[in-house]
């Protein structure tokens, strides 16, 4: 199946101080994934914000879970994320 219109869910997420200081803030995740977004023609669809939550557990956050929600009624069919500090990543 081929999905021609790419309708984005924007995962952003820090979890420490430090990550915000060193330049990884939800505010500057957020322009760097939008841009890219433009780029590739995705419509964002929502941005999806854990700020100051540990990746650890999946429970515990709350935007990430809903991201999944929306997947699965078919709201979203790509997610556009930061992963590893250093890689912006879209999984489709």
């Amino acid at each position: 199946m081929i999905i021609d219109n790419k309708i984005a869910g924007v995962y952003l997420r820090v979890s420490t101080v430090d990550q915000a200081r060193e330049g990884f803030s939800l505010s500057e995740q957020k322009e760097r994934l939008e841009v890219m977004c433009k780029f590739k023609d995705y419509q964002i669809y929502k941005f999806y914000e854990d700020a100051g939550i540990s990746a650890k557990n999946m429970k515990d956050r709350p935007a990430f879970n809903e991201l999944l929600e929306d997947i699965k009624s078919k709201k979203v069919n790509t997610i556009v994320a930061i992963f590893g500090r250093n890689k912006t990543t879209n999984y489709s």
